[in-house]
């Protein structure tokens, strides 16, 4: 109910969903599911993004609702493609192969690398190796760990896209901070032109933090809508840079940065606090 509750703070609903997240069930689905057609966008990212999470082939109608939906922000229609992609179920092939001809780019190119995930997972056998974040990554990483050969590959547009995401994440994985510097250059240096290879750039620093990411991260804020995600890296950085970069981008007349700052605060504040853990749901039905 707190979820779907437009009256309460998005902090609490964040906290809210990732308690439904980790919880799981059908029961978990439906409720997030409710969700979309709530006025916040950055939400309903999320809710895409937990339903892949999950896992959960129950999810796969609604998913499939929303890519199809094109009143639906670019950013929520990318998400949902994406989270099909994680569920890992090739019967919606054919469904993202449609829409990876979407006059969206961010939606195209997200079932393009969505149709590639698919496609290898039914030609390895092996599933790719559990993330160290234990996140379902959009793409596998590459079984290469020399930052300076991923950086290449990642930084190579005429690489196709799923390899150079099979880099981004090899990159996270590696971690350290000649990694992260790699990552920053994708994302500040104009090499990665479309905003889905932004969003994920920021995103996957938001998981492998390394102390230099919070500068790159706070300079790149104020592009506005594309980099919503960064706020959402920053919150999880836990340093005073990332602090100021926030609050300074918690009143933005973009509504998903003002938003994605506001979330994020409440997970800086986790992150410096006492708290035992973020989705703490089930904690605050106990009190």
């Amino acid at each position: 109910r707190t979820l779907v509750d437009a009256a309460q703070p998005l902090p609490a609903r964040f906290r809210a969903l990732f308690t439904l997240r980790n919880l799981g069930g059908r029961a978990a689905v439906e409720w997030i599911s409710r969700g979309f057609g709530d006025g916040s966008a950055l939400l309903k990212h999320e809710l895409a993004y937990c339903l892949g999470q999950l896992q959960d082939e129950a999810a796969i109608p609604v998913l499939i609702r929303v890519l199809e939906d094109t009143a639906q922000e670019p950013m929520v229609r990318h998400e949902a493609g994406e989270a099909l992609g994680a569920i890992g179920n090739p019967d919606v092939l054919d469904v993202l192969k449609r829409y990876s001809q979407d006059p969206v780019v961010e939606v195209a190119e997200t079932c393009q690398l969505a149709v590639r995930r698919l496609e290898w997972l039914q030609n390895n056998k092996e599933q790719p190796g559990r993330s160290p974040y234990l996140s379902v990554d959009p793409a596998p990483p590459a079984e290469e760990t020399d930052v300076a050969k991923l950086r290449e590959i990642l930084l190579d547009e005429s690489q196709e896209l799923f390899e150079r995401y099979r880099a981004m994440f090899a990159l996270r994985n590696v971690g350290g901070q000649a990694a992260v510097l790699a990552l920053a250059e994708a994302l500040l240096g104009g090499r990665c032109c479309h905003q889905r290879r932004h969003w994920d750039s920021a995103g996957i620093r938001e998981q492998g933090w390394d102390q230099g990411a919070g500068l790159g991260l706070g300079s790149r804020t104020g592009i506005r809508e594309q980099d919503w995600d960064q706020g959402a890296g920053l919150g999880s950085g836990s340093r005073p840079c990332c602090l100021r970069a926030l609050r300074a981008f918690a009143g933005d007349e973009e509504r998903v940065v003002r938003e994605s700052c506001q979330v994020a605060l409440d997970m800086y504040e986790y992150e410096n606090g006492a708290q035992f853990q973020y989705a703490d749901g089930l904690c605050k039905l106990q009190a």
